[in-house]
């Protein structure tokens, strides 16, 4: 197979179509490529979490993979456009609607949202969640720094570093949660927060689907613990099938 293999064993390969075993029986992650920048960061923290890492926008390794990252960065409609070119809107769907993980990083959270409004434009998100991400209420822009969460009970996301401070980098934010349609037997979204100028939200636990606004990969310790703990989450119990969820979400 070719690619690019990073220090720790990260395999960078946009063109392949499987990806290597894992001998050691690491979860797999596929970090979806769809033109944004600044992944490797990302690449080599969930290496060092414990996952075997691919960078790709094939089908098959968006939806085989244990685990899916979608990172982001830019400008809200932008990233909307890059991702709609790679299908990566449709497999996302898939994704979610199958019980598969998918986790969501700056822009990669705000595009899971119905609208972002940019500039007095506004384009419209997946819409997984409801709400729309605007400008930050506050003096100085961007929100470029460490800050505070507020961590929800519960929170297996944050479990170990629920007072600890992460690294952002936005201008824009959802400052409103108005999610009340829960389904039977579901839990409801844990829903972390920040501020500056106003509270935003900075993640959000919901299912198979999580996110955060901050980078993870950029976080020191905190951030690496917290990414330990969503890979963590990837392993299957025993006894399970390989595949099964993903064939849960196949007709999606």
């Amino acid at each position: 197979m070719s690619g690019q293999v990073l220090k720790d064993g990260a395999i960078i390969d946009p063109t392949a179509s499987r990806k290597l075993p894992s001998p050691e029986g690491k979860p797999t992650v596929t970090v979806l490529d769809y033109g944004s920048g600044n992944v490797r960061s990302a690449v080599r923290a969930l290496e060092r979490a414990g996952a075997e890492v691919i960078l790709s926008s094939k089908p098959e390794d968006v939806l085989n993979a244990d685990g899916l990252v979608v990172p982001g960065v830019g400008a809200f409609e932008t990233v909307m456009r890059e991702l709609k070119a790679v299908d990566g809107i449709r497999l996302i769907g898939r994704r979610v609607a199958g019980g598969r993980p998918v986790l969501g990083i700056c822009v990669g959270l705000q595009v899971l949202f119905e609208a972002g409004v940019e500039h007095g434009t506004e384009a419209e998100g997946i819409g997984e969640w409801p709400g729309k991400v605007e400008a930050l209420p506050a003096e100085v822009v961007p929100h470029m720094g460490w800050n505070t969460v507020k961590v929800p009970e519960g929170s297996k996301l944050f479990a170990g570093v629920e007072n600890e401070r992460f690294y952002f980098v936005h201008s824009y934010g959802v400052q409103e949660w108005n999610f009340d349609v829960i389904q039977p037997r579901m839990a409801p979204p844990l829903v972390t927060w920040s501020e500056h100028g106003g509270p935003f939200i900075a993640a959000v636990e919901n299912g198979p689907l999580c996110a955060t606004q901050f980078h993870p990969e950029k976080s020191g310790d905190a951030g690496a613990r917290l990414l330990r703990n969503w890979v963590e989450g990837l392993r299957k119990p025993a006894g399970s099938e390989p595949g099964a969820a993903a064939g849960a979400g196949s007709d999606a």
